[in-house]
């Protein structure tokens, strides 16, 4: 979406707020579609048994953001939700938005998100579709949603794969065939030591007749940046250069034509739209469309070596995120059972140009015996001169999923009910990677890419197939117990190329081979017409002539299986099994419930994109939980909370190995302990709310450099030894939220404070690691632990009949909090970067509902 789009989208949204509401006092009057009204004490529906029960009803740990309280907390994207989901955690990778890695309970390793690596551990649903992707998360703009529903802890029957450690789903609002209505939101902010930001945001609901109706949102969103790359330079060692300098590089170089302040601004653009039709009373159709175009600038990670939100980079800096996503829900009833069938397409195109200086620095310094990279390696031109190391990387993802539930369930009034059904997905990704050396010679590039020293061009496919059932029969009138099952198959494949180049002249036995002078990786691997690495042929002087590559944009293919007669085919990975639950729940009072649960999920294996490292395995997580909801006071106070243990067998742990390149190995088992609880209490002109989460998890194995089935190491110091705290996940997590509200004259003023905390964390679960020369060194602390901290925002505002006034101020004591940490190579441990919260922000909303 141009940005001339991106200002007629603004156009029309504001437009929106003045003109339509014009437009409504000419129609026939009609039920106000207000601001919603105090839902704190209000019974919460949800679905996340796949049926609509009462949160308090329902016996799992969920917990549930209304569009109240969505509202109320000015919450749009991914990062603000998580903040309240005290059993949720991300990694940032990188911090732009749709990159985040989410964890809940404590299920992380760390190192996740890459394109080819494993699949997430947490679900996530919008609607009734499954849209949790590959290489970070889908940031769906949340506006018009009627709730946030967190499911913790394994969701292994109704939810499946990608649900090992629970699932998060985002439910909008659906079309109304009742009356006309709408709403429309603007805002404008500035962000301390950043810039000026905004939005705007417009929903109609509109009947069409009476069975029909279409609901259409759309929205822009500018996020102001505040990290600033600032002037700097980078020095490399030259002096034993075995060729002369090419013209006008001295060694060092500057990155003053790309010196910005304000360098990590955002721009989101997009729509919803919904059609309901209702073919008779007990049949309904709803196909479901939505767009969204991110577009990120700069780093969203600041380098504390640099200064505060400063970094030094020399490559432009961006990532532009699409994705359309189209879905059909079909809900009806046979007999009295209810049927439903829930089918979604996704298509997402990610671009993207990275800084990787840190790389050729790090590198540089570890190649300083032998002259840093001028004189280990052969960076040259095509004239022989030795050129700027410095390397930028261009990469593109393009996936695509598809998806189709059928369920059926019998009625909730009968005393034995069942929800069964069968699941079918299928998942793919394009995955290109360039790492690109300007002026870099022709014959030292890879095949085909002049200018490319190592290229990722790979075509990746997961498939899930599932039957699922749950049953809950009720024993007395108060005690229900539950069992489901899922029977799961996964089929995961992986073909392509990935690696350096290989020099054709002299049958590709000429030296150097490359500019990383490699024998054995990237061209060298491909496999030739009679199924030989070309390595292999050089060696034994047999034919070399190779193979067409298998996945356009490719020299040829390294990874993949010969097979005689049909060619290169795609590594796989395979398994099928069975996960479970087991659940008893007990109400002894009015307003109190218990249950206790056992359950079990999992995570499909894959295959390492790395010829040479072998697939991984699938990971399995079981649960122990107790817990009790109540509903105390006449309704006006909730309380929940849940302790459990989940033992997590075999997790699949992603880390940068050899040549900075992410693989994957199934490491030892963790054991996680935990406690939840959330709580409100409505006082009328006051309401408070708040969550809390502690959570202990811990390896009770050793994690060694390699698979190892017996955890000693072969006798050798662990990479992490048993009982290190697995990372990322902070041992304690509160929010707690006080609204005041007042009557004035015709209007309500309100006040309102929250406040957020969360405790210390590790990055990296490693202790030892060793630097390409075989240096050791301390990967969790080089990195450094996510710093402990403490956040609070303000809003004071009022409500009118139709529209609202609101003044907030957010990270109000300009608190650095760190989101992530991460460093752009495995071997760049000199420069570990920080991806903060906000700085403090002050803004003005307006809404109006017309």
């Amino acid at each position: 979406m141009s940005s001339s789009t991106h200002r007629a989208v603004i156009a029309a949204l504001l437009s929106s707020v003045f003109t339509v509401p014009a437009f409504a006092q000419t129609t026939p009057a009609q039920p106000a579609a207000a601001t919603p009204a105090d839902d704190s004490n209000a019974d919460i529906v949800v679905t996340a048994t796949k049926r609509s029960e009462s949160l308090q009803n329902v016996p799992i740990s969920v917990q549930a953001l209304t569009t109240k309280k969505l509202d109320e907390l000015n919450i749009t994207s991914f990062k603000q939700y998580a903040q309240q989901l005290t059993s949720v955690s991300f990694q940032a990778l990188g911090g732009t938005p749709g990159t985040n890695v989410i964890y809940m309970r404590g299920v992380a390793s760390g190192g996740d998100g890459n394109h080819s690596g494993a699949l997430p551990s947490v679900g996530v649903y919008l609607d009734e579709q499954p849209v949790t992707t590959i290489g970070g998360n889908l940031d769906v703009h949340i506006y018009d949603i009627a709730r946030i529903e967190s499911l913790s802890g394994p969701q292994g029957t109704l939810y499946g794969a990608s649900s090992e450690a629970g699932t998060i789903r985002i439910i909008s609002n659906k079309p109304d065939t009742s009356h006309f209505y709408g709403r429309a939101d603007v805002e404008g902010n500035h962000v301390s030591k950043g810039g000026f930001g905004g939005k705007a945001e417009a929903m109609i609901n509109l009947p069409l007749s009476s069975s029909a109706a279409l609901r259409v949102i759309g929205y822009y969103q500018h996020d102001a940046g505040y990290i600033d790359n600032v002037a700097g330079t980078r020095s490399f060692d030259v002096s034993a250069a075995a060729t002369p300098l090419a013209p006008g590089y001295t060694g060092t170089i500057s990155n003053a034509a790309f010196v910005k302040k304000d360098y990590n601004d955002t721009q989101i653009a997009g729509g919803r739209a919904a059609l309901k039709v209702d073919l008779d009373s007990n049949w309904t159709v709803t196909p479901t469309v939505m767009y969204q175009d991110t577009r990120s600038h700069g780093s969203y990670g600041y380098d504390p070596k640099v200064g505060d939100l400063k970094v030094q980079h020399f490559f432009p800096e961006f990532r532009r995120d699409r994705f359309i996503q189209a879905g059909l829900t079909i809900e009806g009833k046979v007999g009295n059972w209810d049927l439903t069938y829930a089918g979604a397409y996704l298509d997402r195109k990610t671009y993207q140009s990275s800084d990787y200086t840190d790389y050729s620095e790090a590198y540089d310094s570890l190649y300083s015996s032998a002259g840093g990279l001028a004189g280990y390696f052969y960076y040259r031109d095509n004239a022989g001169r030795t050129i700027d190391p410095r390397q930028q990387v261009i990469g593109s993802d393009h996936f695509k999923k598809l998806s189709q539930e059928l369920r059926v369930a019998s009625p909730s009034s009968d005393r034995f009910r069942i929800v069964a059904g069968a699941f079918y997905q299928r998942q793919t990704n394009d995955i290109y990677q360039d790492y690109k050396i300007a002026n870099l010679a022709t014959t030292l590039s890879v095949n085909g890419s002049p200018g490319t020293l190592w290229l990722t061009k790979q075509y990746r496919v997961d498939k899930d197939y599932a039957m699922f059932g749950e049953a809950s029969f009720d024993i007395t009138p108060t005690l229900t117990a539950t069992a489901g099952a899922r029977a799961y198959i996964y089929d995961n494949t992986l073909i392509g190329f990935f690696g350096f180049g290989r020099d054709p002249a002299g049958g590709f036995n000429t030296t150097p081979y490359n500019a990383a002078g490699s024998s054995r990786t990237g061209v060298a691997g491909c496999f030739t017409t009679n199924g030989t690495r070309l390595r292999d042929a050089v060696a034994a002087g047999g034919p070399t002539t190779l193979l067409p590559p298998a996945v356009a944009g490719g020299p040829c293919t390294n990874l993949g299986t010969f097979a005689a007669g049909a060619g290169v085919q795609p590594v796989t990975a395979s398994g099928q099994g069975v996960t479970y639950r087991f659940n008893l729940s007990w109400k002894p009072v009015t307003g109190v419930l218990l249950y206790g649960t056992a359950s079990r999920g999992f995570r499909p294996g894959g295959i390492n994109r790395r010829a040479d490292v072998p697939p991984y395995g699938a990971d399995f997580l079981t649960n122990y939980e107790l817990g009790a909801k109540t509903t105390l006071l006449g309704g006006k106070l909730r309380l929940n909370g849940a302790i459990y243990q989940q033992n997590w067998d075999k997790f699949q742990f992603a880390f940068l190995g050899a040549n900075s390149f992410t693989q994957i190995q199934n490491g030892p088992n963790a054991r996680i302990r935990g406690a939840e609880i959330q709580g409100s209490l409505n006082l009328r002109a006051l309401s408070l709310s708040g969550s809390a989460s502690y959570t202990d998890a811990k390896t009770t194995q050793n994690l060694c450099f390699a698979a190892d089935p017996t955890f000693t190491c072969g006798g050798a110091t662990p990479s992490a030894p048993a009982g290190t705290r697995l990372p990322i996940t902070p041992q304690f997590k509160a929010s707690g939220t006080a609204r005041y509200s007042v009557p004035i004259g015709t209007a309500k003023a309100y006040g309102q404070g929250v406040v957020s905390y969360q405790s210390s964390a590790s990055s990296d679960v490693r202790t030892l690691a060793f630097t390409p020369t075989g240096v050791p060194y301390n990967p969790a602390a080089s990195l450094g632990r996510l710093a402990a901290f403490t956040t609070a925002d303000f809003a004071v505002g009022a409500e009118f009949s139709r529209f609202s006034l609101e003044i907030f101020l957010q990270n109000a004591f300009d608190a650095r909090g760190q989101l992530s940490r991460f460093q752009q190579c495995g071997s760049c441990i000199q420069r570990p970067y920080i991806v903060p919260i906000t700085p403090q922000t002050i803004g003005v909303r307006l809404h109006t509902d017309f």
